[in-house]
């Protein structure tokens, strides 16, 4: 009696002391940005917000270079475009391991985890462009860390989109009828090498897309519009589509595939309901939700296994095409500044803005209230062409400051675009330079900082050397 009541103790205690699993957070670092704050600024900025997790949708050599000596754990990203040759080639997968994983695993490099094998290749929208390529991608690219000794501590993933699977209710969730094979033959290969599945999460996009779409049902707060599943019942948007994975994974047998949710966030401008406050209600929620451990009613208890907030700054570099929010999902703005409180539950309270960041001389260019400015379409036209204007358009941050605000805010973004270059406020004589900053209530007009872009060029230079080593690799064994 006293040993069996000593092992019940025992094994109380062990419960007890258990580590507990969490989720990790991390952010995704996009570069797509006119006004690119320099590398090692962002990786001071992640080391002073605890952030010990980040994202990238390339190997950029900059980045890398920025994050070597850091101990931050990085998924490094190889392009759709890269799957075909990747696929096809062999020696092609060894080059670019070499030059993008190898040549980092040094002590006090950088603390590669996954490499993302293409960005959302299953996308609907690509119409099945790049589907054929993934799973010989992942095999050579295996290969090649096998060769490079890094099979065992970095793993390969591929970022999916959520219209890879559907469904109506979570429970009966399955992936895309054209998808099933390969998606069962890619997951085979994940779980055969213990990587995990990763997976693009956009309630905001459900939100923006459809008018009928209930609105609480996209944040954490409670809503009016619970979706009932047999038992289960779920309260918002991000459990739901989150069940509905487990569940298509489950039909192809892999009810126990660890999750990585890849992209997540809510932009903080450029559409109706993209603002401050929905972005702060939505990231905090989400982050709460996630390190409380409750899990989803498919899988209680287990959170994903890291998700990475999209994103870490803005691009106001993006393509608009999705729509102008496109160029506001970051945390924090083009320069580090947070733009919200947030906590992200790292143990160092709310967000911490970047520091030591260089900024150019504190003036504006603006529509001269002195000229006639009925001739200024196309000055407006082309400085929004080459500029960042999405925040006038309905529902953004400046949309209601007055046709000249407009055309002020046109040309200061062209001016700083410019790195405050004398002629880029001419405008045929309709623009001039001012001391006094134009910004109205949430509407900020921009100072540019000052880093020169030598970085993007070392990068483009370090591409261009990556691809001749790599056909010319391919001459060579063919």
């Amino acid at each position: 009696m006293a040993a069996a009541t000593l092992l019940c103790l025992v094994i109380l205690w062990s419960f007890l002391t258990a580590p507990m699993v969490e989720a990790g957070i991390g952010v995704n670092w996009g570069t797509l940005s006119s006004h690119r704050l320099a590398p090692p600024n962002v990786v001071d900025l992640l080391r002073h917000n605890k952030i010990q997790k980040v994202k990238l949708f390339d190997a950029d050599s900059t980045l890398l270079r920025a994050l070597i000596g850091s101990g931050i754990e990085v998924m490094i990203g190889i392009s759709n475009d890269m799957l075909p040759l990747l696929s096809s080639s062999s020696v092609a997968a060894d080059l670019w391991v070499s030059q993008n994983v190898s040549r980092y695993l040094v002590k006090g490099g950088v603390n590669i985890k996954y490499v993302a094998v293409g960005n959302e290749p299953f996308l609907s929208s690509y119409s099945g462009q790049y589907e054929s390529y993934v799973v010989p991608a992942l095999l050579n690219l295996q290969q090649s860390l096998v060769k490079a000794n890094a099979e065992g501590f970095i793993k390969l993933v591929v970022p999916c989109n959520a219209d890879a699977y559907e469904s109506l209710l979570p429970s009966q969730g399955a992936f895309r009828p054209e998808l099933t094979q390969i998606i069962t033959e890619m997951v085979s290969f994940l779980n055969s090498n213990g990587s995990p599945f990763v997976v693009n999460i956009y309630p905001f996009l459900s939100l923006y897309g459809n008018s009928d779409f209930p609105q609480d049902y996209a944040f954490f707060e409670g809503t009016t519009h619970a979706v009932t599943d047999g038992p289960n019942v779920y309260y918002n948007a991000f459990d739901g589509n989150f069940d509905t994975l487990v569940a298509a994974l489950t039909k192809i047998g892999y009810a126990q595939m660890p999750i990585i949710i890849g992209e997540v966030g809510w932009p903080t401008d450029g559409a109706v309901g993209a603002n401050l406050n929905a972005a702060r209600a939505f990231n905090q929620g989400l982050i709460n939700q996630v390190l409380s451990n409750k899990g989803t009613p498919l899988r209680p208890g287990v959170p994903p296994l890291d998700i990475y907030l999209f994103s870490l700054l803005d691009e106001g570099a993006k393509s608009i095409l999705p729509g102008n929010f496109e160029r506001h999902w970051g945390i924090f703005s083009f320069d580090g500044q947070a733009k919200y409180p947030l906590n992200l539950g790292l143990g160092n309270g709310l967000l911490k803005n970047a520091r030591e960041v260089q900024y150019l001389p504190p003036r504006w260019c603006v529509a001269d209230p002195s000229r006639d400015l009925s001739g200024v379409a196309n000055h407006f036209k082309l400085a929004c062409s080459l500029a960042d204007c999405t925040t006038l358009n309905y529902g953004g941050s400046c949309n209601e400051i007055g046709e000249n605000g407009n055309i002020s805010y046109a040309f200061n973004s062209y001016y700083q675009l410019q790195k405050q270059n004398s002629q880029s406020c001419d405008f045929d004589g309709l623009g001039m330079v001012t001391f006094l900053d134009p910004s109205i209530g949430d509407c900020r007009f921009l100072v540019g900082t000052s880093e020169n872009n030598h970085s993007s060029g070392s990068r483009r230079h370090d591409d261009m050397w990556t691809w001749v080593l790599i056909l010319w690799g391919i001459w060579v064994h063919s």
